[in-house]
């Protein structure tokens, strides 16, 4: 089977840049409509891999896709992070003046609040895709329509860039983890991170001795998030980020976690990725 590369996105999406940064330019992919597609198309072997926007700089995490990695049986292997230029795109011979609706994918948008909040008269509508926006654009000829979207969808379907640049943040990124089922997982070399899930006992200080003994074995707690456990109302699974120099001192901080936590599964050992 030759490999590919399931995304969440189409065509001059970000996910293909991604996809494209940590395999490589001529990387096949195999386009996904939702994140769980791209789950299903990785646990079903159709695609040898996937790419998954986990969190961005200024919109914050994709909460859905913690429940996502934690329900499946997949493997975190690596991590992208990609800066994301949002730009506003219209057809050929549209202004400012001529747009009632803006068309993105809602992180995109958030990522653009700022900007978008200084006209109020805009109606904002959420679609699946920031490539795929730009896309439907250009295909039906939507005048009075823009998609928030990058330049490489712009060159793509052939649509002006009204306004550059409009994300909140001049610097802004998205961080993607590279996602293999346990059989198709390349061994990490040098791995330098981790991504754990865990809960405690709903009790006081529980989260606490977790923390502490990640500090006392010098581990770079890089992220920790919180999502709900389902059934049981105000407590909560963590999915935990760990950075470190020597895959020993994860081994290490492992075992002394596992007494204090009530589950713990590791969800994949891979190279820190660069920024």
């Amino acid at each position: 089977m030759t490999p590919t590369i399931a995304i969440q996105g189409f065509a001059g999406s970000f996910h293909q840049l991604a996809a494209y940064q940590y395999f490589g330019p001529q990387t096949a992919v195999t386009p996904c409509a939702t994140f769980a597609e791209v789950v299903r198309q990785v646990a079903r072997g159709t695609a040898t891999g996937g790419v998954m926007a986990i969190e961005n700089s200024i919109a914050g995490s994709i909460l859905p896709n913690y429940n996502l990695l934690q329900q499946s049986e997949l493997q975190v292997t690596g991590e992208v992070y990609l800066p994301v230029r949002q730009h506003l795109l219209l057809l050929p011979g549209q202004t400012l003046a001529d747009v009632r609706e803006v068309h993105s994918h809602p992180m995109a948008l958030l990522q653009c609040a700022d900007f978008l909040n200084q006209h109020p008269d805009w109606k904002l509508v959420e679609t699946e895709d920031t490539a795929l926006s730009a896309q439907r654009i250009r295909e039906g000829h939507l005048t009075g329509i823009a998609a928030v979207a990058g330049q490489a969808a712009a060159e793509l379907f052939d649509l002006e860039i009204g306004v550059a640049d409009i994300q909140s943040v001049p610097e802004n990124y998205t961080r993607f983890l590279i996602i293999n089922t346990p059989e198709t997982a390349p061994q990490p070399a040098a791995a330098t991170k981790a991504s754990v899930y865990f809960h405690t006992a709903h009790a006081k200080g529980s989260l606490a001795r977790v923390l502490n003994q990640i500090a006392a074995h010098d581990l770079n707690l890089s992220k920790l998030q919180s999502f709900p456990q389902p059934g049981r109302a105000w407590q909560y699974f963590f999915h935990a980020d760990l950075e470190f120099d020597h895959a020993d001192q994860f081994h290490a901080v492992l075992q002394e976690l596992k007494p204090l936590t009530e589950d713990l599964r590791v969800l994949g050992l891979y190279q820190k990725g660069k920024v």
